[in-house]
């Protein structure tokens, strides 16, 4: 009997490691021949990319116009694609702007849907919950709240649990890291994760760089060390760019989570990082800017009080968030000043993070999609 094709798609850096996992448990399952748009994790992980992530990791209302080619490009691919080798399901990992529209593209072709990892439409646009509900047989929620969320409006749902529990871990001590990048383990330690996208990295890194030169200005006696981790290899030019010569900063690439284990404190783009961060239970201070133009046309849309994950997960604010205005190096050289030298507040916010962990669920959150998944096929292919 010949593979299974499946279509299996991932729009950015933190889907593209989702679903390289989901990839390499479905393997085990059963005969697979996955194909669709990725990036090197899927890849390495066994899928036929058909195209690069790169081409449609875009992040802002304004910002998706000047990418328009590319994305109907690639839209166009994934059909055609679809269309040649007919699979039975397309899972769509996260990514609502684009996986809407390609699910509305490839049900004309016999292709039914799986939302794996949900969009959070219930902090952001609640009534496209009702797409989903039209476009998608069945969708995988990573937040036990989702659950009565996509289920309350009728669409067909099973929580998974998130599935970075259970796999983030660092894999070297302080102590090592420390020797590997001529760190003094003895200093502070301030960890960068700045995001993936280049626009990310162009609105957020100036500010960055002013804030830590005011922490390094307000420690003399004790001056911190900054450790940028890099989520892509092809950010690392601009990560290492224009930092003031007083500053002590190591850019590292493949090594986030030891460069989160080691530090006292860090400050991170809101996103999947913070969940990241918030399992390695690092004190963090959450920042996020777009462009004057997106945060005009977005703030009707916003239904949530929280912005950062950890904080919508907790249902309350346990890490300080620094979005739009609020995101100036002042700012920002304070709220990581106060962790770094308040133990209070760190014991505080870190009391915070034990209550995010117990949220997410128990470890295998990749293992059950790959079932559900799998008995969707098995009950698909009894029906035909």
């Amino acid at each position: 009997m010949p593979p299974i094709p499946l279509l299996i798609s991932a729009g950015e850096v933190s889907g593209d490691m989702y679903a390289a996992r989901l990839a390499k448990a479905l393997q085990k399952r059963m005969e697979v021949s996955l194909f669709g748009m990725g990036g090197p994790q899927m890849r390495a992980a066994g899928v036929d990319v058909i195209t690069d992530y790169s081409e449609v990791s875009v992040v802002g209302i304004t910002e998706i116009l000047s990418h328009l080619p590319s994305l109907v490009r690639a839209m166009r691919r994934l059909v055609t694609e679809a269309s040649r080798r007919k699979p039975p399901f397309a899972i769509l990992t996260d990514f609502p702007g684009f996986h809407l529209r390609l699910a509305r593209k490839l049900r004309p072709h016999g292709v039914r849907n799986i939302y794996y990892i949900c969009p959070q439409f219930w902090a952001w646009r609640p009534w496209r919950v009702r797409v989903v509900r039209r476009r998608f047989a069945q969708a995988l929620c990573i937040f036990p709240f989702e659950e009565a969320f996509f289920g309350n409006a009728g669409v067909p749902t099973k929580f998974i649990g998130h599935p970075l529990v259970g796999n983030v871990h660092p894999t070297q001590s302080r102590e090592d890291f420390c020797r590997q990048h001529d760190l003094d383990p003895a200093q502070p330690i301030v960890t960068i994760l700045p995001g993936s996208r280049h626009a990310e990295l162009s609105q957020h890194l100036p500010i960055i760089r002013e804030a830590c030169l005011r922490i390094q200005n307000a420690r003399p006696s004790c001056p911190a060390q900054f450790v940028v981790a890099a989520a892509a290899a092809g950010s690392v030019n601009q990560l290492k760019a224009s930092w003031h010569s007083a500053l002590k900063v190591r850019v590292v690439e493949g090594q986030t989570y030891n460069a989160l284990a080691a530090a006292d404190a860090a400050i991170v783009s809101s996103g999947t990082a913070t969940v990241e961060a918030a399992l390695l239970d690092v004190p963090m201070v959450v920042i996020y800017r777009v462009t004057p133009l997106t945060a005009l046309l977005a703030k009707p849309l916003v239904r949530t009080s929280y912005f950062s994950m950890v904080n919508l997960i907790a249902e309350r604010e346990v890490v300080p968030e620094l979005i739009q205005k609020d995101f100036t190096p002042a700012r920002v050289a304070e709220e990581v000043l106060r962790l770094l030298t308040s133990q209070p507040a760190r014991e505080e916010l870190r009391a915070g993070l034990a209550g995010v962990r117990d949220r997410l669920g128990p470890p295998g959150a990749v293992d059950r999609a790959a079932d559900a998944i799998t008995a969707l096929l098995a009950a698909s292919s009894g029906n035909t």
